[in-house]
Formats: structure tokens, sequence, C-alpha cells
């Protein structure tokens, strides 16, 4: 006869009698145990007293702030999963919150159906962390739990250096909140490993991850991309369609490359993740988004900030945690194991034997700028193992020898007597190219030449481009 699950204990600490038995009921409707404080002195008796599975948190009380029971929790490594809730628009209080530990926050005055969907995702969280620490046979502080798939993401990143091993420790540490994460580091350095090892650590590994290159989509779908679309909302949308937001609710959206996103965007999404709902383009209502956003980029988004390039609140709103990924001239010493890893995935992939790193071969990939990071490694070895005609491998590193980011330019006939007129008529044959492998959509052209709709206009506009038969170029996508 099996024995039915307690059910399970959760702490409201608020100092509105009104809201507090508001929150008290809700939560006995969903079936867990409910105790109450209206003070940080009588939350902390019920702390002393037992264990719960969850504590929701007004952030301020009579006698302090909220922020100073989660830090003490926090500081007594205490299981519980924290919730805290703030005045609306009170957004440095929800990231400081968030930096100091709560798995979530609420804004007042809080939606219920929200309360309800966040207070389950804690003690969820709760409950996995629990049966790993079960599993294991040993008590260790949660932030170190991780979950049997967050531990093969984890062996992923490859390598034992300090600086591998810090990013390692630091995904554990945040994957058990719902704080938005930063991904920084060098093109190449596996900024979606680390963001794919945070989603699977997390109580969402069971859920969608979403990625998205911001920097590949054109300009004019990025709304309809991001929420989605109703039939007839533009042409071509034939049918409703979900957007990323939707695709990743209960789990992880992965936005790469968040700098390349244009400033009308940003305050879109900055809103999303704000209010956690989304409007497809065509509709009137809005609807609820469960989905941690973890972003990745290679610039010095600060700088853009300053620069007036990106949004300062978003800014903010995304980088409550950040992780750096290092650059691997930092990590030389990971090199052969890093190797090995590499080399046994492209054999598996290409069925082909395992060949053999020479010591003097690694010797000379110890030496090499790697510039292009783990991803510029892959290319090389993937390109000697092609080239292989033995069991020892040999690298050429011939067509790596620019420097990093840098191509050699092309050869110039003769120098040009018009320098405007030379760089104009080069620009109108690359256009015209890419309208016609386009089917004159300018969009699409845009898209490939990494432009967006308003500077492909501006361009075909200044160079008197015309589609065959005098019309002009349409933006309809393909």
């Amino acid at each position: 006869m099996s024995v039915a699950a307690a059910p399970a204990q959760v702490l409201v600490v608020d100092d509105e009698p009104d809201l507090r038995t508001l929150y008290e009921l809700t939560l006995l409707r969903e079936g867990y145990r409910v105790e109450a404080a209206g003070t940080l002195a009588e939350a902390w008796q019920q702390l002393d007293a037992r264990k719960f599975d969850a504590v929701i948190t007004d952030m301020r009380l009579p006698d302090g702030q909220g922020l100073e029971l989660l830090q003490r929790m926090a500081a007594q490594q205490r299981p519980e999963r924290c919730i805290v809730m703030t005045a609306y628009g009170s957004a440095e209080n929800a990231v400081e919150a968030l930096k100091a530990g709560a798995f979530d926050y609420l804004t007042k005055p809080v939606d219920l159906k929200q309360f309800r969907s966040v207070v389950a995702s804690a003690i969820q969280d709760n409950g996995a962390a629990t049966r790993a620490r079960g599993a294991a046979g040993a008590t260790r502080p949660a932030s170190t739990e991780r979950l049997p798939a967050g531990q093969a993401a984890l062996e992923r990143l490859v390598g034992v250096s300090q600086p591998i091993c810090a990013v390692k420790e630091r995904i554990a540490k945040v994957a058990r909140s719902m704080a938005p994460v930063l991904v920084r580091g060098e093109s190449g350095t596996g900024k979606e490993l680390v963001a794919r090892a945070i989603h699977a650590c997390s109580h969402r590994a069971e859920g969608p991850f979403v990625a998205v290159n911001c920097s590949a989509i054109p300009e004019a779908l990025l709304e309809a991309e991001f929420f989605g679309a109703r039939k007839g909302s533009y042409t071509g949308a034939t049918q409703d369609r979900e957007g990323y937001f939707q695709a990743a609710r209960s789990g992880t959206l992965f936005l790469d490359e968040i700098g390349d996103l244009p400033l009308a965007m940003q305050s879109k999404l900055l809103r999303a993740i704000q209010e956690r709902q989304v409007r497809s383009l065509g509709s009137t209502q809005e609807e609820e988004v469960d989905v941690r956003v973890v972003s990745a980029t290679h610039k010095d988004l600060a700088a853009d900030v300053h620069a007036g390039r990106f949004r300062q609140d978003l800014y903010y709103r995304l980088n409550v945690i950040e992780i750096l990924v290092p650059p691997l001239r930092e990590r030389r010493e990971d090199l052969p194991a890093l190797c090995e890893a590499l080399l046994a995935r492209i054999a598996q992939e290409s069925g082909m034997p395992l060949p053999v790193l020479s010591p003097s071969v690694v010797e000379q990939l110890c030496a090499h700028p790697l510039g292009g990071n783990v991803r510029e490694l892959e290319n090389l070895l993937h390109r000697a193992v092609a080239l292989s005609d033995g069991e020892e491998l040999q690298v050429d590193f011939a067509p790596t020898q620019a420097p990093p980011g840098k191509e050699a330019p092309p050869p110039v006939a003769s120098m040009p007597s018009d320098l405007q007129t030379y760089l104009d008529q080069q620009e109108r044959e690359i256009l015209v190219k890419a309208l016609q492998d386009s089917g004159f959509n300018r969009t699409a052209a845009a898209q490939r030449l990494g432009l967006s709709l308003r500077q492909i206009r501006y361009r075909i506009a200044r160079l008197a481009i015309a589609a065959p038969g005098g019309d002009e170029p349409n933006d309809d996508t393909v």
C-alpha cells in the first residue's frame, strides 16, 4: 500500500492582513499547508521551528526588508526557495532580490494565476533538489546541486582549468533561480553551451530550450517571430503561428547576439520580460508566458548603453547575473582534453577511426593564436581529419594565419581615379546580385547582406536599382 506524499509547506510573510489571507486561501486551495507571518521576527520564528518548501515574502515589512530574510536564509544554506513580492515598477528591488538568491519575484498587485504558477515552480525545484541530494547520499549546499541532465551538460564544457571550473560553478549556482542571465564572451567560446547547461541544471530541464539568433532575423519580422502572429495580420500570414516566447513555455528562451536587436524591438522585449505577457501580432489579447530568459553577446553592452545603441533598462533587466566565458588563450591547459573530445565527436560523425594527435601537434596548437577560440580549434581538427592519410594527425595552420576577424583584402587591379564612383559601382553590383538571387525580394536580400530593410531601401534608392521590367523590388517574405 503506497503512502501519499505529504503536502508541500509554504510560509507567507506579509504585514497586510487582507493580502496575507488572500495568499493563504489561494495556496490552501492548491493543497499546500500554509503558515503566515506579519514581520521578519515572526517569519524567523517559523523558520527556526521547521523547514518549508517555499517562502513568499513582501519586500517591505514593519521591522525590516524581506531582503534581510533572504540573505539570512542564504547564509544558513537553507533549502527553501524564496519568492519576493515587490511594488509595481520597483525593477531595482526585483533585480537586487534575484542577485541575493531569490528563486523568483512577483510584482504587486499580484496576479493570482501567475502567483500559483511561480509557487508551483519553486516547490517543484525544491523537490528536484531534495531528490538529487538523496540520490547523491549526502547533504550539500543547494547552490551546488545538479540534476542528472545538468551533469551531462556541464561535462560538455570540457576542461579543468580554473577559468572554466569557475564558469561551471556559477552555472550550477544560478540555474536554480528564475533570474535572467547574460552570457558574455568572444565569438567561438561556447556561449550557447553555457546557456544549455543553465537550462539542463534547472528545474526547467524537461521543458523546451529555444535558441534564437537575434542578428539573423529581418527587422520587419522581429515582432512576429518573437511574439507570434494571427492569421491575416500581415501579408503571407495564412494561419496562426506561435512566437519564440510561446514555444519556450515552461522552458528557457536563449537570445543569442542580443546586442544586435534594434532599439524599437528592445522596448517590446523589455515589456515582455517584465510583464511575462506577450501579444501576438494581430491579436487584441495578451497571453501569459512562463519562460526564463538567458541572453548572450560578444559585444560590450555597457559601452553600447553609453553610446545610446542599447536600452539601459533592458541591459539591467537582462544582466541580473553575468557569466563571462573565458577565451581559449586564457585556458590553454584545457587544449589536450578539448582536442580529445572534439576529435572523438568528429570521428563518430564521419564514421572514421579515432586519429592520434601527437604531442608535437598539441604543442603547435598551444603556440597558435586561436583567435577564433573553440570554434577555430574545431575547424582545424575537422580539416585535419578530412585530409589525414594515416593514423597520426597533422594539422595545417596555413588557412588560419590571418589575424582573427580579418581577411586579406582582394587585390585592386588599378588605383581608381574617382574613389566614390568606384565604391558605388562595387556596392551596386553586390546589391544587384543579392536581389537577383532573392527574386528581387528586399527583405531576403537585406537578411543575406546583414542589413535592415530600411538600410537596403536607402541603398536601392541612392543607386537607382530597379527590378526587371522597371518595377520596384518587393518587401514580401519568401
